[in-house]
Protein backbone atom coordinates (compact mmCIF):
# COMPACT_ATOMS: atom_id res chain seq x y z
CA UNK A 1 0.00 0.00 0.00
CA UNK A 2 1.29 3.32 -1.31
CA UNK A 3 0.77 6.23 0.89
CA UNK A 4 -1.58 8.08 -1.43
CA UNK A 5 -2.74 8.18 -4.96
CA UNK A 6 -1.74 10.10 -7.55
CA UNK A 7 0.08 12.81 -5.55
CA UNK A 8 -1.87 15.59 -7.44
CA UNK A 9 -5.43 15.26 -5.38
CA UNK A 10 -6.09 19.05 -4.85
CA UNK A 11 -7.47 20.68 -1.78
CA UNK A 12 -11.22 21.03 -2.88
CA UNK A 13 -12.79 22.03 0.01
CA UNK A 14 -14.53 25.53 1.48
CA UNK A 15 -11.92 25.37 3.97
CA UNK A 16 -9.34 26.20 1.74
CA UNK A 17 -10.54 28.32 -0.70
CA UNK A 18 -9.97 31.67 -0.90
CA UNK A 19 -6.24 31.26 -0.07
CA UNK A 20 -4.77 31.45 -3.89
CA UNK A 21 -1.75 28.95 -4.03
CA UNK A 22 1.33 27.38 -2.64
CA UNK A 23 5.04 28.47 -3.00
CA UNK A 24 4.93 25.83 -5.43
CA UNK A 25 2.28 27.49 -7.52
CA UNK A 26 0.10 24.36 -7.35
CA UNK A 27 -3.72 25.24 -7.18
CA UNK A 28 -5.03 22.90 -4.71
CA UNK A 29 -8.57 23.45 -5.96
CA UNK A 30 -7.52 21.43 -9.10
CA UNK A 31 -7.38 17.76 -9.89
CA UNK A 32 -9.53 15.98 -7.50
CA UNK A 33 -10.35 12.55 -7.78
CA UNK A 34 -14.43 11.82 -7.75
CA UNK A 35 -13.95 8.52 -6.27
CA UNK A 36 -11.87 10.10 -3.01
CA UNK A 37 -13.75 10.84 0.04
CA UNK A 38 -12.63 12.81 3.49
CA UNK A 39 -13.32 11.06 6.22
CA UNK A 40 -12.76 13.65 8.75
CA UNK A 41 -10.52 16.94 9.13
CA UNK A 42 -9.00 18.85 12.09
CA UNK A 43 -8.08 22.57 12.17
CA UNK A 44 -5.05 23.77 14.41
CA UNK A 45 -4.09 27.01 15.15
CA UNK A 46 -0.38 27.44 15.81
CA UNK A 47 0.99 30.96 15.95
CA UNK A 48 0.42 32.58 12.97
CA UNK A 49 0.09 29.23 10.78
CA UNK A 50 -2.79 26.95 10.54
CA UNK A 51 -2.74 23.12 10.05
CA UNK A 52 -5.60 21.23 8.64
CA UNK A 53 -5.48 17.22 9.03
CA UNK A 54 -7.69 15.38 6.59
CA UNK A 55 -8.29 11.64 6.74
CA UNK A 56 -9.02 10.64 3.44
CA UNK A 57 -10.13 7.56 1.46
CA UNK A 58 -9.74 6.36 -2.16
CA UNK A 59 -9.23 2.82 -3.86
CA UNK A 60 -6.09 2.55 -2.87
CA UNK A 61 -6.80 2.79 0.97
CA UNK A 62 -6.59 5.50 3.58
CA UNK A 63 -4.14 8.48 4.59
CA UNK A 64 -4.02 11.73 5.97
CA UNK A 65 -3.16 14.86 4.23
CA UNK A 66 -1.16 17.50 6.31
CA UNK A 67 -1.99 21.14 5.01
CA UNK A 68 0.00 23.79 6.41
CA UNK A 69 -1.15 27.26 5.54
CA UNK A 70 1.05 30.12 6.00
CA UNK A 71 -0.16 34.04 7.55
CA UNK A 72 0.56 35.25 3.98
CA UNK A 73 -1.60 32.36 2.69
CA UNK A 74 0.98 30.04 1.18
CA UNK A 75 0.39 26.70 1.66
CA UNK A 76 2.35 23.55 1.44
CA UNK A 77 1.12 19.94 2.03
CA UNK A 78 2.31 16.44 2.58
CA UNK A 79 0.83 12.82 2.54
CA UNK A 80 0.77 10.05 5.34
CA UNK A 81 -0.19 6.53 5.03
CA UNK A 82 -2.14 5.68 8.37
CA UNK A 83 0.43 3.81 9.33
CA UNK A 84 3.62 6.26 8.44
CA UNK A 85 0.93 8.65 10.27
CA UNK A 86 0.95 6.27 13.32
CA UNK A 87 5.14 6.48 13.21
CA UNK A 88 5.25 10.17 12.56
CA UNK A 89 3.34 10.69 16.26
CA UNK A 90 5.58 8.51 17.97
CA UNK A 91 8.54 10.48 16.87
CA UNK A 92 6.07 13.48 18.04
CA UNK A 93 6.80 12.89 20.94
CA UNK A 94 10.28 12.12 21.37
CA UNK A 95 10.82 15.61 19.19
CA UNK A 96 9.13 17.23 22.25
CA UNK A 97 10.60 15.68 25.16
CA UNK A 98 14.29 16.95 23.41
CA UNK A 99 12.55 19.85 22.71
CA UNK A 100 11.60 20.52 26.57
CA UNK A 101 15.22 19.45 27.88
CA UNK A 102 16.73 22.09 25.54
CA UNK A 103 17.64 25.60 27.44
CA UNK A 104 17.28 28.96 26.07
CA UNK A 105 18.23 29.45 22.53
CA UNK A 106 21.89 30.49 21.96
CA UNK A 107 23.03 31.37 18.62
CA UNK A 108 26.51 30.73 19.55
CA UNK A 109 25.79 26.73 20.12
CA UNK A 110 23.60 26.34 16.96
CA UNK A 111 25.03 24.16 14.05
CA UNK A 112 25.64 25.36 10.89
CA UNK A 113 22.61 24.29 9.03
CA UNK A 114 20.55 24.91 12.72
CA UNK A 115 19.38 20.95 13.04
CA UNK A 116 18.95 20.05 16.77
CA UNK A 117 17.69 16.93 16.02
CA UNK A 118 16.86 14.55 12.95
CA UNK A 119 14.98 11.15 12.45
CA UNK A 120 14.33 9.41 8.92
CA UNK A 121 11.06 7.43 8.19
CA UNK A 122 10.16 5.22 4.97
CA UNK A 123 7.11 3.99 4.00
CA UNK A 124 7.29 2.16 0.33
CA UNK A 125 8.58 4.76 -2.15
CA UNK A 126 8.56 7.77 0.36
CA UNK A 127 10.28 9.08 2.29
CA UNK A 128 10.53 11.72 5.01
CA UNK A 129 13.22 13.69 6.50
CA UNK A 130 12.19 15.34 10.43
CA UNK A 131 14.59 18.04 11.81
CA UNK A 132 14.07 19.83 14.52
CA UNK A 133 15.68 23.03 13.60
CA UNK A 134 16.29 26.80 14.81
CA UNK A 135 17.12 29.70 12.97
CA UNK A 136 16.66 33.70 13.95
CA UNK A 137 12.79 33.06 14.19
CA UNK A 138 12.67 30.34 16.54
CA UNK A 139 12.42 26.89 16.86
CA UNK A 140 10.48 24.45 14.46
CA UNK A 141 9.81 20.81 13.32
CA UNK A 142 10.58 20.39 9.32
CA UNK A 143 8.68 17.73 8.08
CA UNK A 144 10.05 17.01 4.27
CA UNK A 145 8.49 14.56 1.91
CA UNK A 146 10.71 13.42 -1.01
CA UNK A 147 9.94 10.60 -3.84
CA UNK A 148 12.80 7.81 -3.76
CA UNK A 149 13.85 8.08 -7.00
CA UNK A 150 13.53 12.13 -8.03
CA UNK A 151 10.67 13.74 -8.16
CA UNK A 152 9.14 17.23 -6.06
CA UNK A 153 10.03 17.76 -2.89
CA UNK A 154 6.85 18.88 -0.14
CA UNK A 155 7.19 20.00 3.47
CA UNK A 156 5.40 21.63 5.87
CA UNK A 157 7.20 23.22 9.04
CA UNK A 158 5.81 22.92 12.40
CA UNK A 159 6.40 25.54 14.92
CA UNK A 160 8.30 23.86 17.86
CA UNK A 161 5.83 24.67 20.55
CA UNK A 162 2.74 23.08 19.19
CA UNK A 163 3.99 19.40 18.35
CA UNK A 164 2.29 18.27 21.55
CA UNK A 165 -0.80 20.03 20.29
CA UNK A 166 0.01 18.30 16.76
CA UNK A 167 0.49 14.66 17.97
CA UNK A 168 -2.76 14.90 20.60
CA UNK A 169 -4.83 16.20 17.36
CA UNK A 170 -2.98 13.29 15.02
CA UNK A 171 -3.87 10.66 17.62
CA UNK A 172 -7.55 11.34 17.76
CA UNK A 173 -8.03 10.62 13.83
CA UNK A 174 -5.73 7.96 14.45
CA UNK A 175 -8.20 6.46 17.33
CA UNK A 176 -10.83 6.86 15.14
CA UNK A 177 -9.73 5.53 11.91
CA UNK A 178 -7.34 3.18 12.62
CA UNK A 179 -3.50 2.64 11.66
CA UNK A 180 -4.51 0.09 8.44
CA UNK A 181 -3.62 1.73 5.62
CA UNK A 182 -5.99 -0.71 3.73
CA UNK A 183 -5.40 -1.59 -0.39
CA UNK A 184 -3.53 -4.64 -1.30
CA UNK A 185 -1.62 -6.89 1.13
CA UNK A 186 -0.87 -9.44 -0.66
CA UNK A 187 2.87 -10.66 -2.26
CA UNK A 188 2.67 -9.98 -5.47
CA UNK A 189 4.39 -12.49 -8.07
CA UNK A 190 8.18 -12.62 -8.98
CA UNK A 191 9.61 -11.43 -11.80
CA UNK A 192 9.78 -12.80 -15.12
CA UNK A 193 12.43 -13.11 -18.03
CA UNK A 194 12.68 -13.96 -21.56
CA UNK A 195 15.15 -14.05 -24.27
CA UNK A 196 14.65 -14.11 -27.65
CA UNK A 197 17.70 -13.76 -29.87
CA UNK A 198 20.49 -10.90 -28.89
CA UNK A 199 17.35 -9.07 -26.83
CA UNK A 200 16.07 -9.90 -23.26
CA UNK A 201 13.04 -8.86 -21.68
CA UNK A 202 12.23 -8.33 -18.25
CA UNK A 203 8.54 -8.49 -16.37
CA UNK A 204 8.88 -7.37 -12.86
CA UNK A 205 5.23 -6.64 -10.76
CA UNK A 206 5.51 -3.61 -8.87
CA UNK A 207 3.19 -0.95 -6.37
CA UNK A 208 3.74 2.53 -6.15
CA UNK A 209 1.36 5.42 -5.19
CA UNK A 210 -0.52 5.22 -8.04
CA UNK A 211 -1.26 1.02 -7.61
CA UNK A 212 0.01 -2.16 -9.28
CA UNK A 213 1.71 -2.31 -12.39
CA UNK A 214 3.84 -4.45 -14.32
CA UNK A 215 7.21 -3.14 -16.11
CA UNK A 216 8.16 -4.71 -19.62
CA UNK A 217 11.79 -3.90 -19.65
CA UNK A 218 14.05 -4.75 -22.96
CA UNK A 219 17.66 -5.25 -22.88
CA UNK A 220 19.28 -4.81 -26.30
CA UNK A 221 23.18 -4.67 -26.29
CA UNK A 222 24.48 -1.37 -28.14
CA UNK A 223 27.44 -1.47 -29.65
CA UNK A 224 28.27 2.25 -29.66
CA UNK A 225 28.20 2.97 -26.20
CA UNK A 226 29.73 -0.94 -25.10
CA UNK A 227 26.78 -1.05 -22.64
CA UNK A 228 23.14 -2.32 -22.96
CA UNK A 229 20.27 -0.15 -23.90
CA UNK A 230 17.03 -0.47 -21.67
CA UNK A 231 13.24 1.09 -22.84
CA UNK A 232 10.31 -0.11 -20.38
CA UNK A 233 6.93 0.38 -20.98
CA UNK A 234 4.60 -0.06 -17.68
CA UNK A 235 0.90 -1.56 -17.80
CA UNK A 236 -1.42 -0.68 -14.57
CA UNK A 237 -3.15 -3.78 -13.68
CA UNK A 238 -6.46 -2.93 -14.40
CA UNK A 239 -5.36 -2.90 -18.33
CA UNK A 240 -3.78 -6.30 -17.71
CA UNK A 241 -6.67 -8.26 -18.60
CA UNK A 242 -7.51 -5.91 -21.86
CA UNK A 243 -3.84 -6.24 -22.96
CA UNK A 244 -3.41 -9.52 -22.79
CA UNK A 245 -6.56 -9.72 -24.84
CA UNK A 246 -5.03 -7.72 -27.45
CA UNK A 247 -1.60 -9.99 -27.80
CA UNK A 248 -3.62 -13.17 -27.88
CA UNK A 249 -6.11 -11.62 -30.91
CA UNK A 250 -2.32 -11.03 -32.69
CA UNK A 251 -1.65 -14.20 -32.06
CA UNK A 252 -4.21 -15.85 -33.46
CA UNK A 253 -4.19 -13.80 -36.30
CA UNK A 254 -0.66 -14.74 -36.79
CA UNK A 255 -0.98 -17.96 -36.25
CA UNK A 256 -3.76 -17.85 -39.15
CA UNK A 257 -1.56 -15.97 -41.47
CA UNK A 258 1.29 -18.15 -41.29
CA UNK A 259 -0.77 -21.11 -42.32
CA UNK A 260 -2.53 -19.66 -45.46
CA UNK A 261 0.72 -20.59 -47.49
CA UNK A 262 -0.44 -23.90 -47.12
CA UNK A 263 -4.15 -23.90 -47.71
CA UNK A 264 -3.53 -21.90 -51.13
CA UNK A 265 -2.43 -25.10 -52.93
CA UNK A 266 -5.82 -27.00 -51.35
CA UNK A 267 -8.20 -27.48 -54.29
CA UNK A 268 -11.30 -24.97 -54.09
CA UNK A 269 -9.58 -23.36 -51.24
CA UNK A 270 -10.56 -19.37 -51.16
CA UNK A 271 -8.02 -16.60 -52.14
CA UNK A 272 -6.23 -15.45 -49.62
CA UNK A 273 -7.63 -11.79 -49.52
CA UNK A 274 -11.14 -13.00 -48.88
CA UNK A 275 -10.02 -15.73 -46.07
CA UNK A 276 -8.43 -12.92 -44.28
CA UNK A 277 -11.68 -10.80 -44.52
CA UNK A 278 -13.81 -13.64 -42.88
CA UNK A 279 -11.61 -14.01 -40.56
CA UNK A 280 -11.14 -10.85 -38.43
CA UNK A 281 -14.20 -9.63 -36.68
CA UNK A 282 -15.81 -6.16 -37.79
CA UNK A 283 -14.30 -3.14 -36.95
CA UNK A 284 -15.55 0.00 -35.27
CA UNK A 285 -13.66 2.69 -36.72
CA UNK A 286 -15.72 4.93 -34.61
CA UNK A 287 -14.31 3.37 -31.58
CA UNK A 288 -11.10 5.48 -29.49
CA UNK A 289 -7.76 4.33 -28.55
CA UNK A 290 -8.33 5.32 -25.21
CA UNK A 291 -11.01 2.78 -24.96
CA UNK A 292 -7.93 0.01 -24.76
CA UNK A 293 -7.20 1.47 -21.32
CA UNK A 294 -9.89 3.11 -20.16
CA UNK A 295 -8.66 6.29 -17.63
CA UNK A 296 -5.20 4.87 -18.32
CA UNK A 297 -2.20 5.14 -20.77
CA UNK A 298 0.65 3.46 -20.97
CA UNK A 299 3.83 5.07 -20.41
CA UNK A 300 6.86 5.30 -22.48
CA UNK A 301 9.11 5.49 -19.56
CA UNK A 302 9.92 3.34 -16.63
CA UNK A 303 7.24 4.37 -13.83
CA UNK A 304 7.96 6.40 -11.26
CA UNK A 305 7.90 4.34 -8.02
Amino acid sequence: MSDIGSGDEGISSQKYHGQGMDAGGNNFDSGQQPQEQELATKMLQIQSKRFYLDVKQNRRGRFIKVAEIGADGRRSQIFLAMSTAAEFRDHLSSFSDFYSSLGPPNPESVPDDGKLKSEMMLKDNRRYYLDLKENSRGRFLRVSQTITRGGPRSQVALPAQGMIEFRDALTDLLDDFGTDDGGFKGELPEGRHLRVDNKNFYFDIGQNNRGIYMKVSEVVPSLQVKSNFRTAITVPEKCWTRFRDILADYCDKMNRAHAEPADHHQPGAAPPAARAASAQPARDTNAPVASLCPQEAFSGSAPRI
